[in-house]
């Protein structure tokens, strides 16, 4: 073979490589990791779903690789190290609870990728053990049981019985209800992660002097719980978070959840241009109502995109600064992150109700503006 032949060679072998890059030129690979079985799927299905909708909106700028942690730490773990070290991804997101945000993300940045979360924001990650490449698109997990405690106040309610799974989202949710909760806390009771039965906490409901029941059972946990506490005949009025009371969950509930009031930042029908486009193509796209879940998804992708205007995810000091600008239209409407890159946002009441055959949420009013998690004093990034 001539020397001119080898040259053509492998120049003519490096051909599909050459495709290959060019392919994914201006792209951003991403690994999502989320609950796609087991309790809690759908969740994670929604979170995706919202996800993908935006990148496809965007013409698929993002490469995005889809994984099931079957909401177990350990193979949330394996599917993060195989993502990093095989995958080579560039960003990391989509894990729906806590305890398996607190075994992936620490280890995710300190290997140098930035992590999106769609949805868990536990307390260690928002104060002390923040880092300049973890950002929270959707809450920090205290902020809607504030807005329950607030709402309480507001509702005249002065004893509460509260509870929640004991994991860290569940001990958050309680912290964070007890803090602007202005009465007293008649009984507190962590239960199981994935509990089903709820007859012995409701035993204990009935025989407390509470006029008020908050409780964060997110997923499968508040449907069982809010099924049996119906049948029940115990009356006492409930408020939680949306977790129990989102659109990927009500038809589950059914009659029981009816005029239930329930904190959220975000509802089908907040009044902003994104919000009203977002409702219509996940409608188009998927033929369901989106949920709280499924806007945090969306959020979450469009916000990457924005960075990907502004910056090469190559060049880590620029690419962060384009995340913290946070320049993007958010169905939330206006949208911005605090120093711990938590979002500060306002957080509404909604009632569930009943379209048609549908169950669902309406906005009542804003009970948290403009609110900020309180672990950002002792962030130091």
């Amino acid at each position: 073979m001539t020397p001119r032949t080898f040259i053509l060679a492998a120049a003519m072998a490096a051909l599909p490589s050459l495709a290959l890059a060019d392919a994914h030129a201006g792209k951003v690979k991403v690994g999502m990791i989320t609950t796609l079985s087991g309790g809690g799927a759908g969740l994670g299905i929604d979170v995706r779903d919202g996800f993908l909708l935006a990148n496809k909106e965007s013409g698929d700028r993002l490469d995005v690789v889809v994984e099931d942690d079957q909401r177990k730490p350990d193979i949330a773990v394996q599917l993060a190290d195989k993502m990093i070290q095989s995958e080579k991804v560039d960003v990391m997101t989509g894990i729906i609870f806590s305890n398996l945000a607190m075994a992936v993300v620490p280890a995710a940045v300190a290997q140098g990728k930035f992590y999106l979360s769609p949805n868990a924001g536990p307390s260690a990650l928002a104060g002390k053990g923040c880092h300049e490449d973890y950002f929270n698109v959707a809450w920090q997990n205290d902020n809607l049981h504030e807005a329950a405690g607030a709402y309480a106040n507001k509702a005249g309610y002065r004893k509460s019985f509260i509870l929640a799974p004991n994991y860290p989202a569940g001990k958050d949710a309680l912290t964070g209800y007890k803090r602007e909760f202005a009465g007293d806390v008649e009984g507190e009771v962590f239960t199981k992660l994935g509990q089903k039965d709820y007859a012995a906490e409701i035993a204990q409901i009935r025989a407390s002097k509470a006029d008020s029941v908050f409780f964060f059972l997110p997923g499968g946990m508040g449907i069982s719980f809010l099924k049996q506490y119906a049948d029940s005949g115990v009356d006492i009025p409930v408020i939680g978070p949306a977790f129990s009371f989102d659109q990927s969950i009500l038809q589950a509930v059914g009659e029981a959840a009816l005029g239930v009031r329930n904190t959220s930042q975000w509802n089908k029908d907040l009044d902003n241009a994104a919000n009203a486009a977002f409702v219509e193509a996940f409608q188009a796209e998927y033929d369901r109502l989106p949920s709280l879940y499924a806007s945090q998804g969306y959020d979450t992708a469009r916000l990457l995109i924005s960075a990907m205007d502004a910056a090469d995810v190559g060049d880590r000091d620029a690419f962060r600064a384009a995340l913290e600008a946070a320049k993007f239209d958010s169905v939330r409407g206006d949208f911005a992150f605090g120093p711990n890159h938590h979002p500060v946002q306002n957080i509404y009441v909604r009632e569930v109700v009943k379209e048609g055959d549908v169950f669902t949420n309406k906005l009542i009013d804003v009970v948290l503006k403009d609110h900020a998690d309180v672990y950002a004093a002792d962030c130091k990034m």
